[in-house]
């Protein structure tokens, strides 16, 4: 299959479903069920589920295009999680839930889309338990229209399946990188056509080679995201941590600098409530965060390579590019 006979319909369900007052409205407290209703008949949901049992039997490098077209748009929705839950609980002959699912990998860090989700699969650290989210009591973290939220409660275990060899975490960490390489696309794509068509001192501030040096450092930044995220997705479901930590580190790292010079760019208009700017600004500070910040996984990282006594460059190829 090519990937354009996935991505290209993938990306009109998006952008005809996630349009910029959509996503406010479910960030506003708006009901996300047609939304949702639409992207679970669409099939997508089921990617990642082997052709036996009903999925379409892709495996995580396939998918990796989707999950950045997800932080692209914007999508305010656990959508990305839900696909690689769904494949989670079938592996393990579970049926999935109705509804969105989100990836808990620590019960005291905010968790990405919580407060729209219907299910959580919890890594309890001896198994995933798939719990209903209204019986955790997530609590929001507060952010202005931020869905984010902690998951106050201990699961109880009415539905478990084994745990990945490293845990949930490093897995949901990659999911986390490519929703980073998508949002790091479209920032790039939006600050380069504001520049073009800002006009100052009677030309396009684009002109101006100061600007054009923060543009060329996003799309460096931007590419970095989509390399690593590509990286990580490669493993499969039971994601080694050197993959991993490599993906969410860059990823994380570049993150906090795109959204910098997306809005350095822009100046005031930026940050205001109107202005899309900030729908992708803000999720790519929660993205950074959820799972391990880039602190986090460098340690991993770090960790993984002393551990070894290989040369850096054979211990790299072995454990990262293999």
């Amino acid at each position: 299959m090519q990937m354009n006979e996935l991505t290209e319909p993938f990306g009109r369900l998006l952008a005809s479903l996630c349009t910029s007052a959509a996503v406010r409205e479910v960030e506003g407290g708006g009901s996300f069920g047609a939304m949702w209703e639409e992207l679970a008949t669409s099939g997508f949901l089921d990617a990642l589920v082997e052709e036996s049992v009903g999925g379409a039997g892709l495996d995580l490098a396939d998918v990796e295009p989707l999950f950045e077209l997800i932080g692209f748009h914007a999508v305010p929705l656990p959508l990305s999680e839900t696909i690689v839950a769904r494949a989670l609980l079938a592996k393990a002959g579970i049926t999935a839930p109705d509804g969105p699912i989100v990836l808990v990998t620590s019960l005291d860090q905010p968790v990405p889309c919580a407060m729209v989700a219907s299910y959580a699969l919890v890594d309890t650290g001896e198994e995933l338990i798939l719990a209903e989210m209204a019986g955790l009591d997530p609590k929001s973290i507060g952010n202005h229209h931020g869905l984010s939220a902690i998951i106050a409660k201990v699961p109880v275990a009415d539905v478990s399946l084994p745990r990945p060899s490293d845990g949930l975490r490093p897995l949901a960490a990659t999911v986390r990188a490519a929703l980073i390489a998508g949002a790091a696309a479209r920032l790039t794509e939006m600050s380069t056509n504001y520049c073009n068509e800002r006009v100052q001192f009677g030309k396009p501030i684009g002109r101006q080679q100061s600007v054009q040096h923060m543009l060329a450092v996003m799309a460096e930044d931007m590419i970095a995201c989509r390399i690593a995220a590509e990286i990580g997705l490669s493993k499969g479901l039971d994601m080694p941590i050197a993959v991993a930590a490599t993906a969410k580190a860059t990823t994380s790292a570049a993150a906090t600098r795109i959204a910098a010079s997306a809005h350095a760019v822009h100046g005031a208009i930026g940050i205001s409530e109107e202005y899309d700017l900030q729908l992708l600004t803000r999720r790519l500070h929660e993205w950074r965060l959820a799972d391990g910040s880039e602190g986090y996984w460098a340690a991993q990282l770090g960790k993984q390579r002393l551990a070894n006594s290989a040369s850096s460059i054979d211990w790299v190829r072995d454990h990262i590019f293999s």
